[in-house]
């Protein structure tokens, strides 16, 4: 996938991470895409490692794996500026 087609993936999956996890989270443009990318690194690795797919081809569980990795990432973020 090329640096554009990351960019728009990454803020689509920050978008939906961002609508699913509770609380206001105030982010921009920027953070929200840098959360799915982040996101989609890490979801969709360990989402394409458990189905056995191929990590660098897109699949339906690396869209899942990395919505989740991004709520991961949301409520880590929470969780760590809550306790600090």
């Amino acid at each position: 996938m090329g640096l554009c087609g990351w960019i728009i993936f990454g803020f689509l999956v920050g978008l939906l991470a961002r609508a699913i996890t509770p609380g206001q989270h105030r982010m921009g443009f920027v953070r929200t895409t840098l959360l799915g990318i982040i996101g989609s690194f890490i979801g969709g690795l360990l989402g394409a490692l458990i189905s056995g797919h191929d990590v660098m081809v897109l699949h339906p569980s690396g869209f899942l794996g990395a919505v989740l990795g991004a709520v991961i990432l949301l409520a880590l973020g929470g969780w760590l500026h809550r306790s600090t």
